[in-house]
């Protein structure tokens, strides 16, 4: 589920930024501000706070945004909203800004209809850029809080993002900006986010103050970049039908099998024939050729068990392939995705 997401943020092969991370809900709200009238009856009602730092960041009891964590009584992290009921919850909580990391378009129309600003500074999975890291920082400072900042699953990018924005802003110190991270699950495959997290300082008023305040609610994502939001995407699903032993889903029932798999098998097949894999490095698209023949594997055996009435046993033949899939992903993020910035500038 994983490999749209990296190469959307190769540098190394000229991409500019990733999607996705892990999610899970958390436990335990802390205060905020108060909910306006019009939030959702099921989204946490909190009492307001002054600004200030934590002693450590906590983990929210939210339904509907993934892996929240509290960072500073103004930032939170966590995933991408689930639909209107997680900006409803956003709302609930006080939220005026959400900041998005990911590559993926945010949905501004929707986060308008809930009274909420959105601004677009996605990263990769290789590290903050100097430059993002300042626009972060002015970001957090200055927008109107509280303020959420998302990736796709919210356990990597976001959590990184937050501790090098408030890090970067003077409004935490590096203990909690190293419990951030630990306490959203970051992986430690994602050397280039600790490597931010690590290198991030206080940065002076005065240097944030003239830094142009450009917060576009949308960056258009490269070609490559979308159709790897693409796949990612419909890669969840998959991986959502696979666990559920390809059955229909209860959360997502208009989602079908045999059909998911379909489009995941275009999606390598539209990227195989663009320029801009062909310009890449032959072990890049000879991985995106195996990854394109494990998807067609899955494909061919979904629609053997739809033709076969879908007996209540699935085809092992489709598990295998699908974690062939998995496989195939994961040995591209590690080859050119995860690469630390730090590395891949050498």
């Amino acid at each position: 589920m994983l490999m749209w997401r990296w190469m959307r943020c190769l540098v190394v092969v000229g991409f500019a930024a990733g999607i996705g991370c892990g999610e899970r809900p958390a436990a335990a709200p802390a205060p905020a501000s108060p909910p306006p009238a019009q939030a959702a009856s099921d989204s946490p009602k909190q009492e307001s706070q002054p600004e200030q730092e934590l002693s450590q960041p906590e983990k929210l009891a939210t339904k509907h945004l993934p892996n929240a964590v509290r960072v500073h009584t103004k930032v939170i992290s966590g995933g991408l909203p689930d639909g209107a009921a997680g900006f409803a919850e956003l709302q609930a909580l006080g939220v005026k800004t959400v900041i998005s990391v990911d590559a993926a378009k945010p949905d501004v129309a929707l986060a308008e209809k809930h009274g909420l600003r959105y601004v677009h500074l996605p990263h990769s999975y290789d590290g903050i850029p100097d430059q993002r890291a300042l626009e972060l920082a002015k970001a957090v400072s200055e927008l109107p809080g509280p303020i959420y900042i998302h990736c796709h699953h919210g356990k990597h990018r976001s959590p990184a993002a937050a501790a090098v924005a408030c890090l970067g802003a003077g409004m935490i110190d590096r203990h909690v900006a190293d419990q951030t991270l630990e306490i959203a699950g970051t992986s430690p495959n994602y050397r280039g986010l600790y490597q931010a997290t690590a290198a991030a300082q206080k940065i002076e008023a005065e240097k944030l103050a003239a830094l142009p305040a450009n917060f576009p609610a949308t960056v258009e994502p490269s070609p490559m970049e979308e159709a790897m939001g693409m796949l990612e995407h419909t890669h969840d699903h998959v991986k959502q039908l696979a666990a559920n032993e390809w059955k229909m889903l209860a959360k997502l029932p208009d989602l079908d099998a045999p059909h998911e798999a379909l489009l995941l098998r275009e999606h390598y097949t539209e990227m195989l024939r663009t320029d801009e894999t062909r310009a890449q490095p032959e072990e890049f698209q000879q991985l995106m050729r195996e990854g394109e023949a494990a998807a067609l594997a899955l494909e061919q055996a979904l629609n053997d068990w739809h033709k076969a009435g879908r007996p209540a046993v699935a085809p092992a033949a489709a598990k295998e392939a699908f974690e062939q899939v998995t496989k195939n992903c994961k040995a591209c993020h590690e080859r050119f995705r995860d690469v630390p910035l730090s590395e891949k500038q050498k």
